[in-house]
């Protein structure tokens, strides 16, 4: 028995670990370009059933309760929140935010589109719109030479104004991708997230149409952790961690005390 109590701390030790290593990422990145945070969600594991819920005491009684043993717990996954991140203000024509939902889609080097909300974006030799990464946005859209002046507007029509032209001229239209279940999408590093079957489809279309958020030009999203949550979380999983601890020392010590005295 004192052994398989070992075991159950030993599991609180495994999952207050991992979730340090979570609230760690999540404090890394808080000046990461849309990133969102995530939550560790826990489970209990399996219990050892030692008499049901009705079983017979006597002839006219029966337990009102089952006679349960826990035998630990462990984090079942991981969630990211999809909250809005602060918009910060860089007045840099190329650098997007989406206010609402939504994501930019970006052409991954291995052929599947990345979805992300880091909207700072820069210009190839070519003139096409690119992430820092020089991964290509999608749809592509290329930026004619001589650009002295770039507007975007909130609904993502991309004009520009040329070097002795007489006015702005629209050169491609934004479109950002959402999605039923956010939280089904795979983070693969990069600030980028891709499809699973989980999160369904992407639902692709122009900002502001069907639920989809506004683009804003000349700012960029923050991360939406908050170093206050993540600092009182970070103490609550050291105490749990240390509680776990104490455990074992508690078992080991009654142990060697059976060993000493009987």
């Amino acid at each position: 028995m004192s052994t398989s109590s070992m075991h159950v701390a030993k599991t609180g030790l495994n999952a207050q670990q991992t979730r340090m290593q979570i609230i760690a990422n999540n404090l890394a990145n808080v000046n990461t370009t849309g990133f969102k945070r995530d939550r560790a969600n826990f489970e209990t594991l399996l219990y050892q059933v030692r008499r049901t819920a009705g079983d017979q005491v006597t002839a006219e009684a029966n337990l009102t309760s089952s006679f349960s043993v826990g035998t630990g717990a462990r984090i079942v996954n991981t969630q990211k929140a999809h909250t809005q991140g602060s918009l910060i203000t860089t007045d840099n024509s190329l650098d997007l935010a989406i206010e609402g939902g939504g994501f930019f889609q970006v052409l991954l080097p291995d052929g599947r589109v990345g979805y992300t909300r880091n909207g700072a974006f820069s210009t190839n030799a070519e003139g096409v719109l690119t992430t820092s990464s020089g991964y290509v946005l999608q749809p592509e859209i290329a930026l004619p030479d001589g650009v002295s002046q770039i507007n975007i507007s909130r609904d993502g029509i991309i004009s520009v104004l040329v070097a002795g032209g007489v006015g702005a001229e629209a050169v491609g239209q934004l479109q950002v991708a959402d999605f039923t279940n956010r939280s089904g999408l795979q983070p693969i590093g990069e600030s980028f997230y891709v499809e699973t079957d989980t999160s369904g489809a992407p639902i692709v279309g122009n900002p502001q149409d069907a639920g989809l958020g506004r683009v804003i030009q000349g700012a960029l999203e923050s991360s939406n952790v908050n170093v206050v949550t993540e600092l009182v979380s970070m103490i609550e999983t050291q105490r749990a961690y240390e509680v776990s601890s104490k455990s074992i020392t508690s078992v080991d010590e009654m142990l060697r005390y059976i060993s000493q005295n009987l």
